[in-house]
C-alpha cells in the first residue's frame, strides 16, 4: 500500500504546521513571556523538522504511533490535574505577573487541549499528514521539553515552606517517559515498517538447475 504523499499535500500541511507555530509562540510571548516560547517554538520546531523528514512525506502505520500517543496525552492529562490541584495558573501568575485565572486553565487544557488530541488521534489512524505533526509536537513539547521548564521555574513559597515545589513538579515525568519511548520507538530504524511484500521478496530463490 503506497501512502506517500503528494508534494502539494506536503506544502500545504506544512504552511499549515508553520502558522500553528507562529500564532503559539506570539500568544505565548504576549500572554507570559519569553520562558514558554522556548516549550512552544523549540519542540515546535524540532517536532517540525522530524515529521517534515518521515510522517508528512509517508504517513506510518497507526499501529506504530497512534498507542504511543494515546499514552502520552494520557500522561498528560495526569500532569494536568496536579497542576490544577495545586495552583498553577495562579502561581504562573504571580510568577509572571500576568492575570491567569483557573478558569482560563480549565478551558484551554481540560477542554480544548482534550478534543485535539481526540481529532489528532483520528487524524493518526486515518494517516492525516498534519495529524503526525500535532503528535511530534506533543512527544517533544509536554512530553519532554516542559520537564526542563517546570525545574527551572522559581520557587514563590519557598521561604514559608522551606522546600521548593511549583506547581506540576511532582508529575512532569510522567508524560516524558512515553514520549522519549515514542520518539526512540518512531526514530529507531526508520519511521516506516517494512511491509510484508518486501520482506517475501528477501527470500532466497529456489535452483532451478540440479548443478
Amino acid at each position: 500500500m503506497n501512502t506517500e504523499t503528494t508534494p502539494r499535500v506536503r506544502i500545504l500541511n506544512s504552511i499549515a504546521a508553520i502558522a500553528l507555530l507562529l500564532v503559539g509562540m506570539t500568544a505565548a510571548y504576549i500572554r507570559i513571556g519569553l520562558p514558554p516560547v522556548v516549550i512552544v517554538g523549540g519542540s515546535g520546531v524540532a517536532g517540525f523538522l522530524i515529521w517534515r523528514r518521515g510522517y508528512l512525506r509517508k504517513p506510518i502505520d497507526p499501529s506504530r504511533i497512534l498507542p504511543v500517543f494515546l499514552l502520552t496525552v494520557a500522561a498528560l492529562e495526569l500532569h494536568i490535574a496536579e497542576e490544577y490541584l495545586t495552583g498553577f495558573a495562579p502561581a504562573m501568575s504571580r510568577l509572571f505577573n500576568i492575570s491567569w485565572s483557573e478558569q482560563s486553565f480549565l478551558l484551554i487544557f481540560a477542554f480544548v487541549g482534550p478534543a485535539i488530541y481526540a481529532l489528532t488521534a483520528i487524524g493518526l489512524y486515518y494517516r492525516v499528514p498534519f495529524a503526525g505533526f500535532i503528535a511530534w509536537f506533543i512527544f517533544i513539547g509536554p512530553g519532554v521539553a516542559e520537564f526542563r521548564f517546570v525545574s527551572d521555574m522559581g520557587n514563590y513559597w519557598i521561604r514559608a515552606t522551606g522546600r521548593y515545589y511549583f506547581p506540576g513538579m511532582y508529575t512532569a515525568v510522567l508524560p516524558m517517559i512515553p514520549g522519549i519511548y515514542a520518539i526512540a520507538r518512531l526514530t529507531r530504524g526508520g519511521s516506516v515498517t517494512p511491509s510484508v511484500p518486501d520482506r517475501a521478496e528477501m527470500r532466497p530463490l529456489s535452483p532451478q538447475s540440479g548443478s
